[in-house]
């Protein structure tokens, strides 16, 4: 794909979603103070699968031009929608954490992404928003890592798309060097979970 044709998707999308972004956000800060306050703790994974379909479902779906966009982004990001659903049915007790200090610098990177974008010479429509599939990966980590049980499989989907962050050098689009920073994160979270069931199996050998 070439990085014409990612920024002409990118303008195509923002102007006729432009009000996805104040959505996202009004709909993540209620995510959040439900899930803190109230026994619906898990709000904000529902928050993120409605988010992570929207972009499978709208930006590449019905914007997306290119064979790796329909093929490859779409479906990722429908998975990554249902399994958080998924998490929220199955996991429904799971009670979300403080933000330790990274998680914070994380969701703060998410905050600042339009600014970024801004910063380096992008303007709207062709300019990165809340609710565009990068920075949606990148609330997607930093918010589902505030809970203790995890999802294998939708932790390594999130980190893949994570990963693509590399892409910022080729298509002019450095603030995407965040999404390679919660990849890298994404990483650790999912080797943490790898090691657990070996760490437990000790534990009860040594007890």
């Amino acid at each position: 794909m070439e990085a014409q044709a990612f920024w002409e998707v990118i303008g195509a999308y923002n102007s006729a979603t432009w009000w996805a972004s104040f959505a996202f956000l009004t709909l993540l800060l209620a995510a959040l103070l439900i899930s803190y306050t109230t026994k619906i703790h898990f709000a904000i994974k529902c928050a993120l699968g409605l988010f992570h379909l929207f972009i499978g479902i709208v930006f590449f779906g019905i914007f997306g031009t290119e064979p790796i966009q329909k093929f490859f982004a779409l479906p990722l990001f429908i998975s990554c929608g249902i399994l958080f659903f998924y998490e929220a049915i199955s996991n429904h007790d799971d009670k979300p954490r403080k933000p330790n200090f990274f998680q914070i610098v994380l969701l703060s990177l998410y905050a600042l992404y339009p600014a970024c974008s801004y910063m380096l010479g992008h303007r709207f429509p062709h300019i990165v928003t809340y609710s565009m599939p990068c920075p949606v990966v990148c609330l997607g980590l930093s918010a589902y890592a505030l809970y203790p049980r995890k999802n294998k499989v939708l932790l390594l989907l999130l980190t893949v798309w994570g990963l693509t962050g590399v892409k910022a050098i080729f298509f002019d689009a450095y603030e995407d060097m965040i999404l390679l920073v919660c990849g890298i994160y994404g990483v650790l979270l999912l080797r943490k979970e790898l090691l657990l069931p070996r760490i437990s199996v000790r534990d009860k050998e040594t007890a």
